[in-house]
């Protein structure tokens, strides 16, 4: 149900094709699409402004019930819409050739009668550019429209038997559709100054069965085999989906979608960041998809150019450095402003980015890959940095705006120099003295994590040195390997971190963050791999259970959820989310394995 336009946020769909994503609701409106990428302006945005956004909308003119699946295996959306008089099934896909992009960008709404009879109608209400830039709609002929404006063309195709108008700047349409009956709508679009495509009927939906299959082919390929396979299976999906060609992976497909309905923090996602890219390779080579692994690497490889050797907390889809952030005039999910394009935390020294992408090139060469000697000869070179900057305090993964020595920044730079050390030991680095730099260094980090992150109190590391707050974010000191260096200490750490940020299957990334937003669903995730590491099987495997059941009915993740409600809040999916799960669950597989080899 629509509460004041808005729909919950967990009652969306996702479709996509690598360059964009779809939302597309339970009740047949498309609410949200960015064409030509994800981080364009929006063309529909009705999910962050009801009135002003704009939509694709296509439901029956009567009153209905609806229910969506996925087409298994596949970024293949289905809904089924019962009314008194009939039933009708629609499928929504951005269309591909077999795997492969299509020159231009296409969204393709196939509608079959599968008993009775019912009234449809449909409207597109395109909003360019989040609803600044103006267009004008021509009609070209009967079923064919198109909208055109400074931020890109749309076509807009509808064959029969649907009854189609245009009037002023939308377009609609209407069909009684009988048993066996079936109606097509496609969109097509290109920006400014490139031809307007005009498909035909049969092509777009041959290229729907193409899709699938085109999905189901990548999909085969992975070779989990554990108990959440299904969750591992839609996970895997959803990071294609967020996966753009050139290999970057962007964090989620929104932006501004809130962590607490009415609340300011509302961030933009659309961009990619190398925590992400180093949690991708995990997930990706645990299932054994080399292929994308080394795409995602090699993205970030090229978009390290532009700072080296510095390495930037998030960077834009094309590589570049994200240099900007400004407020949309939308008003927001539920009234939840500002609005936002872009994203500050690029100015930000994060520290923990270095161990990111030191241990994402590390797992690339555990495989028997090699660097080049340019990529290894910088690599260790931003190594050579980190041990000149280590010391600073910095603004952590969370991106606060307090700086602080954060403890987690701190292992984050023990993994960084773990990581150099084995590489130069590997021949992947030059080495000139620095393995032996490198290892002084990865212990000086430790020694000064255990001298001043430790509270003897607490019986726990905490977030940094100045506070007897917890931070989740320690529990991934077991993935780093410096569970190995705090032995006792990652257990007992674990320990708080259960009693006070996690609740029941919800937990919370610090203390005190209870009344500020939702339980963040990748750190249920990093508990399970905490307790997996520590031989908690069955307490791993309950944790793992719960949370899950995170998911939407499609078994999409947003970012966080209201341990209250179950409400879904945040940006959404949310490749983090996807990509704790995937990482928990081969966690979980491996030392389950290794438990019973003993």
């Amino acid at each position: 149900m629509r509460a004041e336009g808005y729909a919950p946020i967990g009652d969306y769909g996702a479709i996509g094709d690598g360059r964009a994503v779809a939302l597309v609701a339970r009740d047949g409106a498309i609410d949200w699409l960015c064409w030509p990428t994800h981080d364009s302006g929006s063309v529909f945005g009705a999910i962050l402004d009801a009135s002003r956004g704009g939509s694709f909308r296509l439901a029956p003119v009567e009153g209905f019930e609806s229910e969506q699946r996925y087409f298994d295996n596949a970024n293949v959306l289905e809904t089924i819409f019962s009314t008194a008089t009939g039933t009708v099934r629609v499928t929504d896909a951005i269309t591909m050739d077999g795997g492969r992009i299509l020159p231009w960008h296409e969204l393709v709404r196939r509608v079959e009668c599968l008993g009775g009879q019912v009234a449809m109608q449909w409207s597109v209400d395109p909003r360019f550019g989040y609803a600044t830039a103006a267009h004008t709609i021509e009609t070209i002929d009967q079923g064919f429209f198109c909208a055109s404006s400074a931020a890109g063309q749309l076509a807009i195709l509808a064959w029969e038997p649907w009854h189609a108008l245009h009037s002023g700047d939308s377009v609609a349409g209407e069909a009684v559709l009988k048993h066996g009956d079936r109606a097509t709508l496609a969109l097509t679009y290109t920006v400014t100054g490139e031809p307007v495509p005009r498909p035909e009927r049969d092509e777009v939906e041959d290229r729907i069965d193409r899709t699938t299959a085109g999905w189901r082919e990548w999909l085969s390929a992975h070779d989990y085999v554990g108990p959440w396979r299904e969750h591992v299976e839609r996970s895997l999906l959803v990071l294609r989906l967020l996966s753009a060609p050139s290999g970057a992976l962007v964090a989620a497909p929104t932006t501004s979608l809130p962590e607490r309905i009415g609340g300011d923090r509302n961030f933009d996602y659309r961009h990619s960041w190398p925590r992400d890219t180093a949690f991708m390779l995990d997930a990706l080579l645990h299932c054994g998809l080399r292929e994308p692994a080394h795409g995602a690497l090699t993205w970030l490889l090229d978009a390290l150019d532009d700072t080296h050797p510095r390495v930037n907390p998030v960077y834009r889809l094309s590589g570049e450095v994200l240099d900007h952030e400004f407020e949309v005039p939308l008003a927001g999910y539920r009234g939840s402003k500002p609005v936002r394009d872009g994203n500050t935390a690029s100015g930000q020294l994060q520290l923990g980015a270095f161990g990111d992408l030191l241990h994402a090139a590390w797992l690339y060469t555990e495989l028997g890959n090699r660097l080049d000697p340019l990529t290894g000869a910088h690599l260790a070179e931003t190594v050579d940095l980190l041990t000149a900057t280590w010391e600073n305090e910095d603004s952590g993964i969370w991106e606060l705006p307090d700086r602080h020595h954060y403890t987690a920044s701190k292992m984050g730079c023990w993994l960084a120099f773990d990581r150099g050390a084995q590489l130069v030991a590997q021949g992947q680095f030059p080495d000139d003295g620095r393995r032996h730099a490198y290892i002084e260094q990865r212990a000086r980090v430790a020694d000064w994590i255990e001298s001043n992150c430790w509270s003897d109190s607490r019986g726990s590391y905490t977030q940094h040195p100045e506070t007897e707050a917890l931070d989740v974010a320690t529990v991934l000191m077991g993935r780093m390997g410096y569970g190995k260096v705090a032995g006792e200490r990652a257990e007992r750490t674990l320990d708080a971190i259960r009693r006070e940020l996690v609740h029941g299957p919800y937990v919370y990334r610090y203390s005190g963050m209870e009344a500020e937003e939702g339980a963040f669903v990748a750190c249920s995730f990093w508990v399970v791999e905490g307790l997996a590491r520590a031989g908690r099987i069955e307490d791993a495997c309950e944790l793992m259970d719960e949370a899950v059941e995170f998911a939407n009915h499609l078994g999409l993740m947003s970012e966080e959820v209201d341990p209250a409600t179950g409400e879904l809040l945040g940006n959404f999916p949310q490749a983090l989310s996807h990509l704790a799960l995937i990482n928990a669950a081969s966690t979980f597989e491996a030392a389950q394995r290794d438990g019973d080899s003993e």
